[in-house]
């Protein structure tokens, strides 16, 4: 007979955000199964601008996570990542000849879910102590000397005469 461990799962939802689903899709898809530090990692590179939306759920379910159930945020991963459609704001452009066009202003409710990684033991072992070693027994590479760079020849100054007066008789 084995014995179940029950998971708890942490969640975070950011509701009514002015973005469209489809947008939010293409980031939260990227994060999906990923632990959280690599999560943050990939959001932070990413240049979509939904994606400072999704960082933002995202810690804030590590903070929930930390403050609420006593685990540590680094040793979790985003079990699901998703955007669901939230409510479509309708306004209305003038055209040509009397006629309007409608402008469907979307909004996304993005939801993460993070869970405790199962392959981690419960408590992170201490780091190993780094033994010092004196400086004269790792030599340190040498390198090359900086070539020199070219000066460049500045133009030459201008040469002021001095000009004799005209004498005007008087």
């Amino acid at each position: 007979m084995s014995v179940s461990e029950t998971r708890r799962e942490v969640r975070a939802e950011a509701r009514w955000v002015r973005s469209s689903a489809r947008k939010a899709r293409l980031v939260t898809d990227l994060i999906r199964g990923r632990s959280v530090p690599e999560a943050r990692t990939i959001l932070a590179f990413s240049e979509r601008a939904i994606a400072r939306e999704v960082e933002k759920v995202l810690s804030s379910a590590v903070s929930n996570a930390e403050a609420n159930h006593n685990l540590v945020g680094d040793r979790m991963y985003v079990v699901a990542a998703y955007a669901d459609e939230g409510p479509t704001m309708k306004r209305w452009r003038a055209r040509a000849r009397g006629r309007v066009a409608r402008i469907r202003k979307r909004t996304c409710h993005i939801t993460v879910r993070l869970q405790e990684r199962p392959d981690l033991p419960a408590t992170p072992p201490p780091p190993p102590a780094a033994e010092e070693t004196p400086a004269e027994e790792t030599p340190k590479p040498k390198r090359k000397p900086a070539a020199k760079k070219p000066v460049a020849k500045q133009p030459a100054a201008k040469k002021t005469t001095t000009r004799k007066k005209k004498e005007t008789p008087a």
